[in-house]
């Protein structure tokens, strides 16, 4: 087995190449599913000459091109997860094709069976099980999706963005999807299989009509309307709030029972663990209802914080992780009960973070270093994550904050950013210096406070004096 490799933030570097645009082309067939993929590459000049690195893992490689022209294997080095290719000059063309088996895919990762359907998890690294392609998060591309399946066993095919073209082929059928907005590759998706739907609309602030879709097992369709309710309270309330409008034709939920990372916010397209989707008045709890419209909002609002602007790196997750959760409390807070809400959240923080904080698993909210990224997706990143934008929405005000909101995501939209990206936007907008709050990203752990207090009764002065260890 190969040993993991400690990555650490210092570590980056800017890419050596783009990836403008993400063409790709699935053949689902019952010994595999053949993968095309076109990829448009640029050439960052800050690194120009420099070979091309592409990440893959478990392909079995059928063919790689360049310009248009196939290449001999001594044209290219394949390792077990890596592909390089020398770069012929500043703008290039790249096509690869492989093949993967979804039905023996055990890893819940890259494209894997759920039942009788396909269905995909890429964050964090999870799409170079699918093709080869440079895996990070600070690579942007835009994406075309082509799909082909049996129509009888596969009569649903899902990808990012719009529907743009179908048709039928003898026994198969195939769809083309295009995301006209450009996405790391943690955030693609793929599903195929019998599926029915619940549908609605929404009429968002500019006045376009966008379809939504959840889709489910025949005998859930019931079950799925208050997922639609949910997500409609969401988009208006991203509207209402900061401003943020939905950006595609259709917004579509998959779900599907043994999806393990709960939900996953892939844009457009998003896929649930049915806990979080399905709730019928006849056996689902108060929590439940709870659940669902937590969890259904918490992955819509990443459509802006996670999504439109994202991660240069993985050691930045708290970015969108911690900021959506706490736009997932603040919403709930305005549906539900503020009080209560933040009652629960804070109790949660106590007894479940607190732990965290002061056993072996400590670790700061952006972590300096770590083995294995899967391991970080932690109460202290998304709990404690949404703590810190919490206070620095009480250090500056509701208003200075949501200004600084206004900014983020005036200057970083279609961006790739950093923690101190955000921070700085609130600074700008409030004047505020943030300089020592930065503390709370770095450090691990959980403050201590002592409080001592004083009252002088000549002067009638109360002196409060708090110290930090």
């Amino acid at each position: 087995m190969k040993k993991s490799e400690k990555k650490y933030l210092s570590d980056y570097r800017v890419p050596s190449h783009f990836i403008e645009k993400c063409e790709l082309s699935f053949f689902i067939e019952p010994q595999g599913t053949t993968v095309r993929s076109l990829l448009s590459v640029t050439e960052n000049l800050k690194n120009s000459g420099q070979s091309l690195f592409l990440n893959g893992k478990n392909l079995k490689t059928k063919a790689v091109a360049v310009n248009g022209e196939r290449l001999p294997e001594s044209g290219y080095t394949l390792g077990d997860d890596s592909l390089e290719i020398p770069s012929p000059g500043p703008q290039f063309t790249v096509e690869i094709e492989v093949l993967i088996d979804p039905d023996t895919n055990s890893s819940l990762e890259g494209l894997y069976r759920s039942g009788a359907i396909l269905c995909t998890q890429c964050e964090p690294e999870g799409f170079r099980k699918i093709t080869w392609f440079p895996d990070r998060p600070d690579i942007l591309s835009t994406f075309r999706v082509r799909i082909e399946a049996d129509s009888g066993t596969y009569p649903v095919l899902l990808s990012n963005g719009n529907l743009t073209a179908s048709g039928v082929e003898g026994d198969n059928h195939w769809v083309q999807w295009e995301d006209p907005h450009p996405k790391p590759s943690y955030l693609f998706a793929l599903v195929a299989g019998q599926l029915s739907r619940a549908t609605d609309s929404f009429a968002t602030m500019s006045g376009r009509s966008v379809s939504l879709e959840v889709y489910v097992e025949e005998k859930d369709v019931d079950k799925a309307h208050f997922a639609l309710y949910s997500l409609k309270e969401a988009m208006k309330w991203d509207e209402d709030k900061f401003g943020r409008e939905y950006d595609l034709d259709r917004y579509m939920i998959v779900a599907v029972d043994s999806f393990n990372h709960g939900a996953m916010e892939n844009k457009g397209l998003n896929i649930f663990n049915s806990k979080y989707v399905l709730a019928s008045k006849e056996t689902a709890t108060d929590d439940d209802y709870d659940g669902v419209l937590g969890v259904i909002a918490h992955e819509y609002f990443h459509n802006w914080t996670g999504n439109r602007v994202t991660l240069r790196d993985w050691f930045h997750l708290s970015l969108k992780e911690g900021l959506t959760v706490f736009r997932d409390q603040e919403f709930s807070s305005d549906l539900l009960s503020r009080s209560v809400k933040r009652i629960e959240d804070a109790r949660f923080i106590r007894t479940v973070q607190f732990l965290q904080d002061n056993g072996p698993r400590a670790h700061a909210v952006r972590p300096d270093s770590y083995l294995e990224m899967n391991n970080f997706y932690t109460v202290t990143i998304y709990q404690k994550g949404a703590e810190l934008i919490r206070m620095e929405r009480t250090l500056i005000g509701p208003e200075r904050f949501r200004e600084g909101m206004d900014i983020y995501f005036e200057r970083h939209d279609g961006e790739a950013v950093i923690i101190e990206d955000f921070v700085r936007a609130m600074a700008d907008a409030s004047g505020f210096d943030f300089t020592h709050f930065m503390r709370w990203y770095s450090q691990a752990g959980t403050p201590v406070l002592e409080i001592s207090d004083e009252y002088n009764p000549v002067t009638r002065e109360y002196t409060l004096r708090v110290t930090q260890s």
